[in-house]
């Protein structure tokens, strides 16, 4: 059984950082590329990053470059999302996202939450 459990988020003031961790089991993990994607409320599910399973080329939403930093490690199976500079509107529910030919699967999401 695939699963995505995202974890690290929290409350934090403007200009703070945080790091994000998606611990991914039940897939061989070095095959698949692994996204960020990020929901505030009231608005649609925006991707943020992504990072490619075989060379490490990464993705940035124009929004995100120069602040976060997405990385893996495939011997813990583990996707990480380090933010910097963090801004209020970076509130949301962060979702790792793991597409695959058969079907997409998404973590539960962790709350990030910038105060002004």
């Amino acid at each position: 059984e695939v699963q995505l459990v995202e974890s690290g988020g929290g409350l934090v003031q403007a200009g703070g950082s945080l790091r994000l961790s998606c611990a991914a089991s039940g897939f061989t993990f070095d095959d698949y590329d692994i996204g960020w994607f990020r929901q505030a409320p009231g608005k649609e599910r925006d991707g943020v990053s992504c990072i490619g399973s075989s060379d490490g080329s990464t993705y940035y939403a124009d929004s995100v470059k120069g602040r976060f930093t997405i990385s893996r490690d495939n011997a813990k199976n583990t996707v990480y999302l380090q933010m910097n500079s963090l801004k209020p509107e970076d509130t949301a529910v962060y979702h790792c996202h793991l597409d695959t030919p058969r079907r997409e699967y998404w973590g539960q999401g962790t709350q990030v939450t910038v105060s002004a």
